[in-house]
């Protein structure tokens, strides 16, 4: 996919990305296309490369039936949807450090030496992180898959919402998964628009600014 945008395209698809709320209803993405677009929006950079974004998709009505309690404010773009992303951090994310490294070791992207330079490190230093630090990077990493994502979406011809208004404190355990190691970040919708997104207005650049 990535391959074939043009400058220019690319331009369009950040300038064109809007906020939806009001999905499609018929509009249905199928899990091989879903999973096309998250492993796109895996090429996302993250902390020594641990990528500890993780995603549940919510895409069969038993599901959205679980999660609309959970989203009070949000249960348009729940129920209209194609999909609803929950992208967690996962704060134990270098468990499977040695995993990427040797497999980049293997694909002739990484010399052997460096590899265990670098994984001697992380497993040295990153289990033993206070939790909140654990929790701070793996949201901030998580964030920019996130904002890949749904450029990436984008691409692929769909339409997103990113949001924090849900229960953050019971959206891991709702779907199954361990409170104490998965930090909820945001969830996404996802879909072909029925009612276009309103185009909202930015600062100037010279506002957001600062040269030195």
């Amino acid at each position: 996919m990535f391959n074939h945008i043009q400058n220019n395209d690319f331009t369009s698809i950040v300038k064109g990305r809007r906020s939806v709320r009001h999905y499609d209803e018929n509009v249905i993405i199928s899990r091989e296309e879903l999973t096309e677009i998250i492993a796109e929006a895996s090429l996302a950079p993250s902390s020594a490369n641990m990528q500890p974004w993780r995603v549940v998709v919510v895409d069969t009505p038993e599901g959205k039936e679980k999660l609309r309690p959970l989203v009070r404010f949000n249960t348009e773009q729940n129920d209209t949807s194609s999909a609803m992303l929950l992208i967690f951090g996962d704060t134990d994310s270098y468990l499977n450090v040695e995993d990427i490294y040797n497999t980049a070791v293997e694909q002739g992207k990484m010399p052997a030496e460096v590899r265990d330079r670098q994984v001697g490190t992380i497993l040295s230093m990153y289990p033993t992180l206070p939790k909140e630090v654990k929790v701070e990077v793996a949201k901030v990493d998580s964030s920019l898959f996130a904002m890949q994502l749904m450029l990436v979406a984008r691409a692929h011809g769909y339409d997103t919402n990113p949001m924090a208004g849900f229960e953050v404190d019971q959206v891991a355990k709702a779907f199954d998964l361990d409170e104490e190691r998965y930090a909820p970040v945001m969830i996404i919708s996802i879909g072909k628009a029925k009612v276009e997104g309103h185009e909202s207005v930015r600062l100037n650049a010279d506002r957001i600014t600062f040269w030195k």
